[in-house]
């Protein structure tokens, strides 16, 4: 075995911060497992290295000795029959976890989870258990672990409270802080109410194949789950109300009336399911100024979406009587949006969306930073071909071409 293979005091530490940073050194304060004293197997060096490279063999074991401290040093004898009798480091054995925590240089860390998971159990009991399941996700959050856990007792204390999340009145908790430890509390609230549904509290913390990751100026995802945003979904989860979805639309034909002459109006997604407005095309566009440029046209509706924010238009059950044109970026997430609103209302048509205008528009292509790998299902063969072209770098590296960056001429041209 080469010299360089020889478990080193740092390769030692290595082997320890490894079982730190897997939080398994926490959890043994926690819950001790029986494996102390531990036993650490040393790569060392054989009879034949011991005779070809003495002087070598001899620094190494005396760097694992003038290390020991925290650790003792098992022996072995080795080389009797070429070198001569020489009894080397075989094992490194820590005492107690400890030991070992604070030869990787975490004793400070310790003394503080050991605080907060006292402080949880005295919280409630049941709370210890989810520290030792997460001991290195109590030491990130810190304070906000205890605050995040008194959110949790008062939620299993108070169900269907039917009051907005702003109105607790928890110290030191506000709807931030909520938004930002969604996952915790439900996390928390499974270990304190064993009634909880399990899939429930984690479906924020590992969001689902059939959810869409946020990108830049993208905020809302169309999903499964009535077309609701992680807080929303939190808010119904625990009986919090929520503020409703909006919609936004403009009314492209002056001749339609609306409300008092208004023509850019923004509703609540019951009302807008309700609507009965003379219109027989719909543009839906991801671009709030192409929203607001769209012309005067007869019998038209523009519909501002932010990204994946279509979840809205689920329950418009009268946009099928209409023509939907779906005008996005030209890039993986642009088919996307266009796959999962055609889950809504499959007769979507999808607009400046094609390889005429990708190449027309060569000069303002830009990069997307996050493409989309996903299968998508419901695009029709020439929208497929462009997802799979984009997402093979047919065109170049992650080619897109943003919406706005369409020449207006060009865009009129096509959309009427």
């Amino acid at each position: 075995m080469p010299a360089d293979s020889w478990t080193t005091v740092s390769g030692l530490r290595a082997l320890s911060l490894k079982a730190w940073n897997s939080g398994a050194l926490l959890r043994e304060l926690l819950e001790p497992s029986g494996a102390y004293p531990r036993r650490r197997s040393l790569k060392r060096p054989t009879a034949a290295a011991l005779l070809s490279d003495y002087a070598a063999a001899q620094r190494w074991a005396a760097e694992l000795f003038a290390g020991a401290g925290p650790y003792v040093l098992e022996t072995v004898e080795v080389g009797r029959r070429t070198v001569g009798s020489n009894r080397i480091p075989a094992a490194a054995v820590f005492a107690t976890v400890e030991d070992e925590i604070g030869f990787v240089g975490k004793s400070r860390e310790a003394a503080r989870f050991r605080e907060l998971a006292s402080q949880l159990g005295e919280l409630d009991p049941l709370l210890s258990g989810w520290a030792a399941r997460r001991p290195l996700k109590l030491l990130e959050l810190g304070p906000d672990a205890l605050a995040a856990a008194r959110v949790a007792l008062w939620l299993r204390d108070n169900p269907e409270p039917g009051i907005y999340v702003r109105q607790l009145g928890l110290p030191g908790v506000h709807t931030k802080f909520i938004e930002r430890h969604r996952p915790v509390i439900d996390q928390l609230l499974v270990a304190v109410a064993p009634g909880f549904e399990v899939g429930e509290a984690e479906g924020d913390a590992e969001a689902p194949a059939e959810t869409l990751p946020e990108m830049a100026g993208r905020d809302v995802v169309l999903d499964d789950a009535a077309g609701r945003t992680p807080a929303a979904r939190f808010a119904r989860r625990h009986g919090f109300l929520h503020p409703p979805e909006l919609v936004r639309f403009r009314i492209l034909d002056p001749e339609i009336p609306a409300l008092g002459g208004a023509r850019d109006i923004t509703v609540t997604a019951e009302a807008f399911s309700t609507l009965r407005l003379p219109v027989h095309t719909v543009i839906a566009t991801e671009n709030q100024v192409n929203f607001l440029a769209l012309p005067e046209r007869q019998g038209t509706l523009a519909l501002y979406g932010a990204g994946y924010g279509f979840s809205s238009l689920r329950d418009a059950a009268w946009l099928r009587d209409c023509e939907v044109l779906y005008w996005g970026d030209i890039d993986t997430h642009g088919f996307r949006i266009l796959d999962q609103l055609r889950a809504v209302h499959p007769h979507v048509v999808s607009v400046l969306m094609d390889e005429e205008t990708l190449l027309a528009h060569r000069d303002v292509w830009g990069t997307e930073p996050s493409p989309s790998r996903a299968a998508l299902t419901r695009l029709r063969a020439e929208e497929t071909g462009m997802y799979v072209a984009l997402g093979n770098d047919t065109y170049g590296s992650a080619i897109r071409l943003e919406q706005e960056l369409i020449n207006w001429d060009w865009a009129l041209d096509r959309l009427r």
